[in-house]
């Protein structure tokens, strides 16, 4: 259902059975029974790939788990309908999964999918909707404070942030930040001011420049992946 909806970046197409029984179903109450029968016994759908994305993505796929791309696809879905974004599947999830699906309420958001390459220069790449939207330099972690390998869906974001934390040294620090988007603990995704981006200076955080954060920040939507590689 999370597919037909576009909140992931696989399409599924059921057998011609089930799309006659669907058709069938005229009544809400039948449509959401229907659906739940299904949610219990699913038919054997096909699962195909959008075009667009890198392998690392298609990579991370796996049908019959509860896999990342999963759990950023029910963060998507959950910020949305005005539920907690915890990525947990229960019972005010499936409901409201069957709901939007029996009245066809398909993701506005799109589908984004966002990498950052720890390899000099360092980058950061945004795909959205199988189309690449952002190519920019950008800064990672030092050595004493890296960036985590591995993929992390969006779960906060504010648009403007007084970053607080400890420096290496045991120093604090109260940074003005903009355009934040968490995705792994207390890394995000933001602007931060330096004299040249594309290699290690954070304490974690992915830091792009102004113009490169302000377009990132709408993409970067919560349940959006974040891949730190390299």
């Amino acid at each position: 259902m999370l597919a037909q909806l576009g909140y992931l970046p696989v399409s599924w197409q059921p057998p011609y059975l089930g799309m006659r029984i669907a058709s069938e179903l005229d009544a809400s109450a039948a449509v959401l029974a229907g659906q739940e029968a299904l949610a219990y016994d699913p038919p054997q759908g096909t699962f195909t790939w959008e075009p667009g994305y890198p392998a690392t993505l298609a990579s991370m796929w796996q049908p019959d788990s509860y896999n990342v791309i999963l759990r950023g696809a029910v963060m998507s879905f959950q910020s949305q309908h005005d539920l907690a974004v915890t990525g947990d599947v229960d019972d005010a999830l499936w409901e409201a999964v069957f709901r939007a699906d029996s009245a066809s309420e398909a993701n506005l958001g799109g589908y984004t999918y966002a990498v950052a390459s720890q390899v000099d220069p360092e980058t950061l790449t945004i795909y959205h909707d199988g189309q690449v939207v952002l190519s920019s330099l950008a800064n990672t972690g030092i050595a004493d404070s890296p960036t985590a390998d591995g993929t992390f869906p969006v779960y906060l974001k504010y648009r403007f942030q007084i970053m607080k934390g400890t420096n290496p040294d045991g120093s604090s620090y109260a940074d003005p930040v903009s355009f934040v988007s968490y995705f792994n603990g207390s890394d995000a995704v933001h602007y931060f001011p330096r004299g040249g981006y594309g290699f290690q200076q954070s304490l974690g955080c992915v830091e792009l420049a102004y113009g490169a954060a302000e377009q990132a920040y709408p993409y970067l939507t919560y349940g959006s992946l974040v891949t730190v590689t390299g």
